[in-house]
């Protein structure tokens, strides 16, 4: 297992959540296929971050070097499931509806794309071996636990605690 399949694994999930982006900008109104991929989307990404931090971040908060980036991606994923909250809360037969998608959309895109091109490439120099076999089995055993207990929960952002 090679730094690189880490986060092949890590992107493989990225990859597939931009696809479901794509495909939920196509959709229109109360319909059921919208309805369907973004309850896809939302458990993918849920389940996808809370298995991200308990494989990846983890590791990555016990080493000084990037315990920065490492909050920040953190404070994100925290950021990013509040807007899926407040999203499951608003009518999808509304404008309201598609301009959170949108801003959703585009934060998570900028989430990744940093994860990917700034975070990932950094975190690589600071792994070991063990470090590597350690994230990828938590990653997706976790992947596969958290994927059964994700589900859309509409909370209004401004009634999301603080």
């Amino acid at each position: 297992m090679s730094k690189t399949d880490i986060f092949a694994r890590l992107k493989e999930d990225h990859d597939k959540h931009r696809a479901l982006f794509q495909r939920l900008e196509h959709t229109h109104g109360e319909s059921d296929e919208r309805r369907d991929l973004f309850e896809q989307l939302t458990i993918e990404l849920k389940a996808h971050a809370a298995a991200e931090e308990q494989a990846l971040y983890s590791t990555m908060m016990r080493k000084p070097a990037t315990t920065d980036e490492t909050r920040h991606s953190v404070a994100e994923h925290h950021e990013i499931e509040e807007m899926l909250n407040d999203l499951a809360a608003t009518s999808m037969a509304t404008g309201a509806w598609l301009t959170k998608f949108r801003q959703l959309r585009h934060d998570y895109l900028h989430h990744i794309e940093e994860e990917e091109e700034e975070h990932f490439p950094d975190f690589a120099k600071h792994l070991t071996a063990e470090d590597e076999q350690h994230i990828r089995a938590v990653f997706d055993r976790r992947k596969r636990a958290e994927k059964a207990d994700a589900s859309v929960t509409p909370e209004k952002k401004e009634d999301a605690k603080q």
